[in-house]
């Protein structure tokens, strides 16, 4: 994906769940719903085209809300989408799937669509909906008739982290193909649910021993958390390559590299996981907050409290949003690090 620019494309926050873990209810459940008007939904494909063509990089959208396929005009997106020949994927829930809805989407070109599954069948009804676990595993068969990748995203915190494993053997199980997790960001200071260095590093490689187990079970496991890259270096999995281009950053964190999250009321964020806003896309030119000050804030890489000092700086950074979210600190050091520096 090197030569993509992503967006994480919010058109909608209608949703018929209201997740624990949601950045847009976990702290109001009646908030106003915002929606984007398809006028505005075309300036902003228009606005996004613009800034990758300057920057020389192909747009790849991750379509979500809320559900997406909630938004009204949402089949009239993908027409446009489609009519430009423009790849995307699908966050989304599973209660408006069915196989005639899964063979519109790949019509209309959606490469994968992402559903979650945050822990066995009491614990994700617990988090997210009555029912939403045995939907969920319904819909997998759905997207896989319709040829679309069925993406299966856990969100692990220390309400369902002993249930990971298990998790595992489920996704293959149902033939999903692929298969991540990312850890709970906290929406507020008190709502940290904290999972100690020792345990995180545990639970790696706990999934790391399962992801052996399944590598040859057409189950692709996306190590998507960048202390991945902490946790492969220590085994002499991931060596740091000899000669390093001065200044370059090869890998991890994305936020003010090649990713940024627009929202129903056309705010931009450096990353949606935490209050990060950088301009509006209605307002702006995408090309210009994308090389404004305010995301340089986001680049300032020797601000890195602990991560500065560590050889890895340039291809991990663990989880800013993470550390974000218990500390109010972008640059803080990762909750879950436990490498000594």
């Amino acid at each position: 994906m090197d030569q993509y620019f992503a967006f994480q494309w919010h058109i909608t926050d209608n949703c018929d769940q209201r997740c624990q873990h949601c950045y847009i209810f976990s702290e109001n459940n009646y908030i106003p719903l915002k929606e984007m008007a398809f006028q505005d939904i075309k300036s902003v494909l228009d606005n996004c085209v613009e800034m990758c063509r300057k920057l020389n990089r192909i747009p790849y959208f991750y379509i979500t809300g809320g559900d997406p396929i909630l938004h009204k005009d949402f089949w009239h997106m993908l027409e446009l989408l489609k009519s430009q020949n423009i790849s995307f994927s699908i966050l989304g829930n599973p209660f408006h799937l069915n196989d005639e809805v899964c063979r519109k989407l790949k019509y209309y070109g959606c490469e994968r669509y992402q559903l979650s599954i945050d822990g066995l069948r009491d614990t994700h009804d617990f988090i997210r909906k009555p029912g939403s676990f045995d939907t969920t595993i319904e819909k997998i068969r759905s997207l896989r008739e319709a040829e679309i990748r069925s993406v299966i995203m856990t969100t692990v915190s220390n309400t369902n982290i002993k249930e990971m494993p298990e998790i595992i053997d489920l996704v293959v199980e149902y033939n999903a193909d692929v298969f991540a997790f990312a850890r709970y960001c906290p929406t507020s200071l008190e709502k940290s649910t904290h999972i100690t260095p020792e345990e995180y590093k545990e639970l790696l490689q706990v999934c790391w021993n399962k992801f052996e187990e399944y590598k040859d079970s057409g189950t692709t496991f996306n190590l998507k958390d960048h202390l991945w890259t902490l946790f492969l270096y220590e085994k002499g999995l991931f060596t740091i390559p000899e000669s390093l281009d001065d200044g370059m950053i090869y890998d991890g964190c994305n936020c003010g590299n090649c990713h940024l999250t627009i929202n129903p009321n056309g705010d931009v964020y450096a990353c949606r996981r935490f209050e990060s806003r950088i301009g509006n896309v209605f307002t702006e030119r995408l090309y210009d907050v994308f090389l404004g000050d305010k995301m340089d804030q986001y680049r300032k890489y020797s601000n890195f409290e602990k991560c500065s000092k560590c050889e890895l700086l340039r291809f991990c950074r663990g989880c800013p949003a993470v550390t974000y979210g218990y500390t109010h600190n972008f640059y803080g050091a990762d909750p879950q690090c436990w490498k000594e520096v």
